[in-house]
């Protein structure tokens, strides 16, 4: 037969998403026969040991979120792609749920999960959300640090900054707290870039292969451009010149994204402003050649340059 739920416990269901462990239920006054009956009956369904959904029917994810981070424990916390999946910085539900434990405490198995240990998990747990989760600036930096290759970890520092889900200043204290930490020199100058303007690794690169690298002016990124009644923002912006540098992702755009990009032009036209566009290929492959094209344009258009070699090899200077 059905059980009568204490208050508090309702209380407890409702922000738990249904989904209670034993502990909670039998603290909460229920007995451990009454709980037992509750699962026999299948008015109560286990999701992990010792965790139970006080409902029928599939579990939705956020009842599965909770059993998970019921199941390791006391303050433990959602952590990387998961704590990234609640922030929207990650594309929706997928793979293990990923749960961070204080370290030097054994947790249970998460049936479907994985468990990470950290000594610092009572400074970057999050101290409201819930389902307990990490705060934005670690669940970053844990996915960025733990990235196959730079670019990945970048990618994940532009996400979480160009969705205005934290600050490249935020991001740099939490970096700052960290010891040890892959690739710091790399992060610190790319939360700079970031702050700058750059949004995407197509424009990081852009902006140390090409431009610092060969020692051209700095160009202002994400610029505003008014023409008429519309608003444009550019990749990078040579003022003086009245030139634009627009960059264009791996992909291929789609016909509508290529009629856009000529409108764009002619408007930029209208105003003076030269635009030329360049690639994936060619900032990460053709840089020297795409500096000396830009050194050129900007002499051409009045700002004094003079480039120099990223090596030896280079072929930017003749």
């Amino acid at each position: 037969m059905p059980i009568d739920i204490p208050p508090e416990l309702r209380d407890l269901l409702g922000r738990q998403s249904g989904v209670l462990s034993r502990r909670q239920a039998l603290s909460a006054g229920l007995v451990a026969a009454a709980v037992d009956n509750q699962l026999r009956s299948n008015r109560w369904q286990q999701l992990q040991r010792g965790v139970y959904a006080t409902f029928t029917g599939k579990p939705a994810r956020d009842a599965q979120l909770w059993a998970a981070v019921l199941r390791a424990g006391e303050d433990a916390a959602l952590s990387y792609r998961t704590a990234a999946e609640l922030y929207g910085l990650d594309r929706g539900p997928g793979g293990p749920i990923h749960v961070t434990v204080p370290a030097g405490r054994r947790a249970g198995i998460v049936r479907g999960g994985v468990v990470h240990y950290s000594r610092f998990l009572e400074r970057t747990r999050h101290p409201a959300l819930l389902p307990p989760r990490t705060r934005i600036d670690d669940t970053v930096l844990d996915l960025a640090l733990t990235s196959a290759t730079f670019d990945e970890a970048f990618d994940w520092l532009c996400r979480a900054v160009g969705r205005r889900l934290t600050t490249p200043a935020r991001m740099r204290e939490a970096l700052q707290e960290r010891q040890q930490v892959r690739w710091r020199t790399d992060l610190l100058a790319a939360l700079a870039d970031i702050g700058d303007g750059a949004q995407s690794n197509l424009e990081l690169r852009y902006v140390r292969n090409v431009e610092r690298a060969h020692g051209l002016p700095a160009a202002r990124r994400q610029a505003k451009i008014i023409a008429g009644n519309r608003t444009r923002y550019v990749d990078n912006f040579y003022e003086d010149a009245k030139l634009a540098v627009e960059l264009d992702g791996r992909a291929s755009h789609p016909p509508e994204q290529r009629w856009d990009d000529t409108h764009r032009d002619n408007e930029h036209a209208s105003l003076g402003i030269m635009t030329v566009r360049y690639n994936w290929p060619d900032v990460n492959y053709r840089a020297c050649a795409v500096a000396a094209q830009v050194g050129e344009l900007l002499r051409m258009r009045g700002t004094a340059v003079r480039l120099r070699r990223c090596a030896s090899s280079c072929s930017a200077v003749a």
